[in-house]
């Protein structure tokens, strides 16, 4: 962000700010100060993530305000930006968090949840962009060069780098993100707007665990297992991730790789463009064809009594 980086004189939209990073990004910025407006599809973890900031900020309780969130509605993120208009007057930095998962081949994928995972994870991100624009900029002109920029913040992924097989549909989102991210910044840059892209490895939230799985022949594993795998690989914590963002924030970064596998792996798709998912994805499955020896193995033990 650049200059100044006094969090209680920001305003900060976060979605899907319920779980995972982006509840890692609230509690953080509420330390700090900032006033927040939390946004999520799932209202009673919105609830109570809202309770827990009154009661862990009492003197600020006015600060906080949530407000239930489709992402993939325009509408919706419309309406959101006019409230937080009201309420404030103003916005300095819109996080684009809301992400979910599929995991399913192509050819056996249904459209409604190629529609769905899209309408999240890209056109969300869209929506936010496209909803908060006007009140950013009036915000930044409001401010004057002695202030630090306004900010979106995307949240991409490593996998718009590096494809994942199984994961086409999040795989493409995600590089759909970056590459709006990349114009969008352009476009902003004259307006004083700066546009953060945000490219995490295995961060240890949720998403897989509410992901929607479909046939998953091609894997050789379950659903039980690759959750397993995911978690076993995943090795950034939700807060730690928080702290990096909020840190690339501060510095007015436009890219950001969160953990040693977002940064291995782009130095791999940097090197073998060509064949980088080719590369990742065998080692995927040798790492699954272990954990399925290993949890078959204790599965067996478990059956004949063995210690």
């Amino acid at each position: 962000m650049g200059r100044e980086t006094d969090w209680s004189k920001r305003v900060v939209v976060i979605s899907g700010a319920a779980s995972g990073i982006g509840e890692a990004l609230v509690l953080a910025l509420a330390r700090r100060g900032a006033s927040l407006m939390l946004c999520d599809i799932h209202e009673k973890r919105l609830q109570d993530l809202h309770l827990s900031l009154t009661r862990l900020h009492p003197e600020r309780a006015q600060q906080f305000r949530s407000q239930v969130l489709d992402v993939a509605a325009l509408a919706s993120y419309q309406s959101l930006a006019e409230d937080v208009k009201a309420i404030w007057g103003r916005v300095d930095v819109v996080i684009n968090n809301a992400g979910v998962t599929l995991i399913e081949p192509v050819a056996s994928m249904s459209e409604q949840d190629a529609h769905w995972i899209m309408g999240i994870n890209f056109w969300g991100v869209f929506n936010g962009c496209k909803a908060f624009i006007p009140l950013l900029q009036s915000s930044q002109s409001a401010k004057g060069t002695q202030y630090a920029n306004c900010m979106i913040v995307n949240i991409s992924s490593i996998f718009a780098m590096v494809s994942m097989p199984t994961q086409s549909l999040y795989n493409a989102a995600k590089a759909a993100v970056r590459g709006f991210s990349d114009a969008l910044r352009e476009e902003l840059r004259p307006h004083g707007i700066q546009v953060l892209c945000v490219h995490p490895g295995g961060i240890k939230t949720r998403i897989v665990e509410q992901a929607r799985f479909g046939n998953l022949s091609t894997t050789g594993l379950n659903a039980e297992q690759l959750k397993s795998s995911f978690q076993s690989n995943a090795a950034t914590t939700a807060n730690s991730a928080a702290s990096q963002i909020i840190a690339a924030i501060e510095a007015g970064q436009s890219r950001l790789l969160i953990g040693t596998d977002a940064k291995v792996l782009d130095r791999l798709f940097r090197f073998f463009p060509a064949n980088a998912s080719r590369l990742f994805s065998k080692l995927i499955k040798r790492r699954g064809e272990k954990i399925a020896r290993r949890q078959g193995g204790r599965r067996r033990a478990s059956e004949t009594g063995e210690n």
